[in-house]
């Protein structure tokens, strides 16, 4: 072995002990008759030490000589730090070098291997193989090890069965696009890359696999978005004989379990669950991050009885009237307001209504005149809006 502990191993209980340590030249410290470097491996920093009069004199200035990211390998005896840094878990010892040699020569990096570093994302990207070695990447890696371990003995221990089902496959219809790949065996016939495993999961469980799982890459050739990417890996299960408070106590449980295992979280209260109906009614999103404060109500009977005809006309039609709370938006100006009623024409509404609340919760707006002080106090307490609030409405046609 080149080494004999990693760089993030020794402590104060290892003072005094002869150990070889590999791995990249952080950063050195050059004083004039005193040098430290910072080793890195994947495992943490430890800082060397050489100092003239008593390090061999070669060593020094070899050691004067390192520039970022070369490769070493350091021999020494660990002792204790003058100054210690709390700041890392070998921050209370130090390597005072015997012996150092340079397994590998670097060039000047394009950007620096730190938490924050100066480099892009074009340039990270391009020199990924250096952007690796950042404790970020690094540690994101890591944590999805983890997380594969944890999720395999989960759902071993409920009896499901890893199964890996083919890459290559017939085209079916799903969401999206397929990638395919020419057969050269069969000239012009194509296979697809699976969107998911779909029809595998399937015939396993005719088989009589009745449970089933896998850690999968699926493709789908689509557009990038923020929430979507050509190729990505997800958890994809089957179950048999089950209902779906029994597909989501499985999948409650294994969150859990990933939390408590990997993160040190236990969560003992059960998770809030909601049907998709309600979803897209409050939220318009079947996947709603219920962090967001902008919840849409129905204020179809406010608007039946107003005088606000446009509205109360289309809700006699079956319409119906949604509104949205922005809270503490009300003394923004009139361009603010503007703009929303632009963004609305924009996504396909004819227009965006609305009334502002002032510090005392009285309502004024281009629509407050159109509405009497209680269907005004029934708005508020169906949106739940309060002082400085504005509330925005939009009429839908209810299918």
């Amino acid at each position: 072995m080149l080494r004999t502990k990693t760089c993030g191993e020794l402590r104060i209980t290892n003072v005094g002990q002869t150990v070889t340590l590999s791995g990249w030249v952080q950063r050195t410290r050059d004083k004039g008759a005193m040098v430290w470097i910072d080793l890195r491996d994947r495992y943490g920093i430890t800082q060397l030490i050489l100092e003239e009069g008593v390090s061999d004199a070669a060593h020094l200035a070899l050691a004067k000589s390192l520039g970022r990211e070369d490769v070493i390998q350091a021999e020494g005896v660990v002792i204790e730090r003058s100054s210690k840094n709390p700041n890392i878990p070998t921050g209370e010892i130090e390597l005072k070098i015997t012996s150092l040699k340079v397994m590998n020569k670097a060039k000047t990096p394009p950007f620096t291997i730190e938490d924050d570093t100066d480099g892009g994302d074009e340039l990270r990207m391009k020199y990924r193989y250096l952007d690796i070695r950042r404790n970020p990447v690094r540690s994101a890696l890591e944590l999805r090890h983890r997380l594969s371990i944890e999720i395999r003995k989960y759902m071993d221990a409920l009896n499901f069965l890893e199964i890996e089902t083919p890459y290559l496959i017939k085209s079916t219809p799903e969401g999206a696009r397929d990638f395919v790949v020419p057969s050269r065996m069969n000239p012009g016939e194509f296979y697809a890359l699976p969107q998911s495993p779909q029809t595998f999961k399937q015939l396993l469980m005719v088989g009589g696999i009745d449970r089933y799982y896998q850690i999968v890459k699926c493709f789908r050739d689509e557009d990038l978005r923020a929430d979507r990417q050509p190729e990505f890996t997800q958890i994809d299960c089957e179950m048999a004989f089950v209902e779906r408070k029994d597909i989501l106590d499985t999948f409650e449980g294994l969150i859990k379990h990933l939390f408590k295992t990997v993160r040190g979280v236990d969560f003992t209260e059960a998770f809030p669950r909601m049907q998709y109906a309600e979803a897209m009614e409050r939220y318009g999103s079947d996947k709603p991050d219920l962090r967001n404060p902008l919840i849409i109500t129905d204020v179809s009977d406010c608007f039946r009885d107003s005088e606000f005809t446009i509205f109360k006309n289309n809700v006699a039609k079956g319409f119906v009237v949604r509104a949205i709370v922005a809270p503490q938006t009300a003394q923004m100006p009139r361009s603010f307001f503007d703009k929303m009623i632009d963004f609305a024409k924009d996504e396909g509404a004819s227009g965006l209504a609305y009334i502002q609340f002032d510090e005392n919760g009285q309502a004024k707006g281009p629509i407050a005149k159109f509405f009497s002080a209680s269907i005004i106090s029934d708005i508020k307490h169906i949106t739940n809006a309060k002082a400085l609030d504005s509330c925005f409405f939009a009429r839908f046609k209810c299918f």
